[in-house]
């Protein structure tokens, strides 16, 4: 990464371009995978950046008269659509719980499912099973012969021990909580499909994706920041930026496959969150103060598979450490939407 890639973004505007810029790998990946994109709950905190990088890597592919990159979302903010459409996406305002605006979305060869519910779900689960499982299943039969990347989550897994490198694609998912069990539930949908529909499927397991306004390491410094104490009973992680998997997301798109291609996405080192809180508050000048002591389990992944199909993720840690503590320090904007790390007990 060179000094001036590497210089901190000082605005949304800046860092949102930073988020959504492809590598060369990432415009080779749409090479090898024509036609239109379509992305399936693209309102969230990724799918903005997502949208934006595949209309930018659609460029390089095709030249101004690129394919199409249509998000759809329910746009609740009319500014963000504004603001896509700006940046050359299309968008759609629909429901996704809604079965006939399902089947009235444009058709693509291309689809990036990012629709689901997390934070919530302890006060409405029928909300997140419906989110989870059932809007999966309506998107999945109007996509049928489409190629589908589905976000999904390293909640599938169970708790592994810190000094066992996490999960691997290979381990049993033993989800916990109501959340974890729709997740799973969401792949069980794509993969029927897959079987039943030969339907190309890549199941994208994320855990901790980052950017300067949330994530594990934004929260650990706005903690900081304002002086509250630090939880340290999830005491390990695993965090990528955001860039990184929107890139790599876009990526898979070529190896979607039936039966469905697995794949753990996040960064590649197993982090002490009571390193890592030490780490900005030295940034931050302000020590940090903790509550608890680390178990010896979390929820960790192993992502040998990915660095040997797609690389290492190309974001250095202390690069992430330096870009949130200057973006806390100086007070810019804030999702105000906690990852909670900290959660053992899958209620979320």
């Amino acid at each position: 990464m060179t000094t001036e890639a590497r210089a901190a973004p000082r605005t949304e505007e800046e860092l949102d371009d930073r988020l959504s810029e492809p590598r060369e790998a990432t415009v080779e990946a749409l090479r090898r995978a024509p036609g239109d994109i379509v992305i399936l709950g693209a309102g969230g905190k990724m799918g903005p950046t997502l949208a934006r990088m595949a209309a930018r890597a659609a460029e390089q592919v095709d030249g101004p008269k690129r394919r199409r990159v249509i998000a759809v979302s329910r746009f609740t903010s009319s500014g963000l659509r504004r603001e896509l459409e700006r940046r050359g996406v299309e968008t759609v305002q629909a429901d996704l719980l809604d079965a006939d605006a399902v089947t009235r979305l444009p058709d693509a060869p291309n689809v990036v499912f990012m629709a689901g519910q997390k934070f919530g779900t302890t006060d409405a689960p029928s909300r997140t099973w419906m989110m989870n499982v059932v809007v999966p299943a309506s998107c999945a039969r109007r996509y049928a012969t489409a190629r589908i990347v589905a976000f999904s989550t390293g909640n599938v897994y169970p708790l592994r021990g810190v000094l066992g490198g996490g999960a691997s694609e290979r381990t049993k998912p033993q989800p916990l909580g109501e959340y974890a069990a729709s997740c799973l539930g969401r792949e069980r949908v794509f993969e029927f499909h897959s079987a039943t529909h030969q339907t190309p499927v890549a199941i994208v397991r994320l855990n901790y994706a980052i950017d300067l306004r949330y994530g594990v390491l934004a929260d650990l410094a706005q903690r900081i920041s304002s002086g509250h104490l630090v939880p340290i009973a999830m005491g390990y992680v695993n965090v990528i930026w955001q860039g990184d998997a929107n890139r790599i997301a876009l990526e898979m798109l070529p190896m979607a496959a039936s039966p469905p291609f697995v794949l753990n996405v996040t960064g590649a080192e197993t982090l002490s969150v009571r390193t890592l809180a030490t780490d900005l508050g030295n940034r931050l000048g302000k020590a940090p103060h903790f509550d608890g002591t680390e178990a010896p389990d979390a929820l960790l992944s192993d992502t040998s598979k990915l660095r040997a199909t797609l690389g290492v993720p190309e974001m250095p840690l202390d690069t992430m450490l330096d870009w949130v503590a200057e973006w806390v320090k100086a007070g810019r904007p804030m999702h105000n939407k906690p990852s909670h790390f900290e959660t053992r007990d899958g209620s979320f």
